[in-house]
C-alpha cells in the first residue's frame, strides 16, 4: 500500500507544473473573507464550483468566478483539456499589501484603518477515471 502512495505522490509532483491555474493579485478584499468561500469549492468539480459561487451571497464570489473561468480557459486553450473533466485541485488566498489609512478621532488624534488585499490562486486538475 505504501508503494502505491509513493507512486501517486511522485506522479502528482511530476504533473504539478502541468496543471492549469490562474492567479489574481491585489484583490481589494480581506484574505480571511476569501478563504471562507475557497473552503467551500475546494475539491469540487468545475461546474459544481461555478454553480456554488454564483449562488453564494459573499463579496468574494465575484472575483472567484472570474478566476475560476480564467483557470478553465487556460486548461482548455493551453493544455487542450475538457472543462467538464476538471475539478478544483487546490485553491488558496495569501495576504497582499495592506493599504494603511487614517480616520479622525477625538482630540486631534487618529486611528489607523487597514484595508487588506489578497493574492488568490486556483489550480485545476483533470478527474482521473
Amino acid at each position: 500500500m505504501a508503494t502505491r502512495i509513493k507512486e501517486k505522490a511522485a506522479a502528482r509532483i511530476a504533473n504539478a507544473d502541468k496543471r492549469p491555474s490562474a492567479t489574481a493579485k491585489y484583490i481589494r478584499i480581506s484574505p480571511d473573507k476569501v478563504r471562507i468561500v475557497l473552503d467551500i469549492i475546494r475539491g469540487q468539480k468545475y461546474t459544481d464550483a461555478l454553480a456554488i459561487l454564483k449562488n453564494t451571497q459573499k463579496a468574494a464570489c465575484e472575483p472567484l468566478v472570474k478566476l475560476l473561468n480564467s483557470a478553465a480557459a487556460n486548461a482548455e486553450n493551453n493544455l487542450g483539456m475538457n472543462k467538464n473533466d476538471l475539478y478544483v485541485a487546490a485553491c488558496y488566498a495569501n495576504a497582499g499589501p495592506i493599504l494603511k489609512r487614517m480616520r479622525a478621532r477625538a482630540k486631534g488624534s487618529g486611528a489607523r484603518i487597514n484595508k487588506r488585499t489578497s493574492h488568490i490562486t486556483i489550480i485545476l486538475d483533470e478527474v482521473a477515471d
